[in-house]
């Protein structure tokens, strides 16, 4: 049985949406690269950002 990684060890990335730091999960294992945002609210609200900052 493999060893659990701590939640610590796992990497994470910064939402451009809401500058919050957001950790790998199981579900993104095949798309981690690919992978913008934080959750699918922040996904939604990505052009009302990018119409503020333009």
């Amino acid at each position: 049985m493999a060893k659990q990684r701590l939640k610590s060890d796992l990497p994470t990335k910064v939402c451009p949406v809401c500058s919050r730091p957001f950790t790998w999960r199981k579900k993104w294992e095949k798309c981690w690269s690919e992978v913008k945002y934080c959750s699918d609210r922040c996904r939604n609200r990505r052009s009302q950002v990018d119409s503020l900052e333009g």
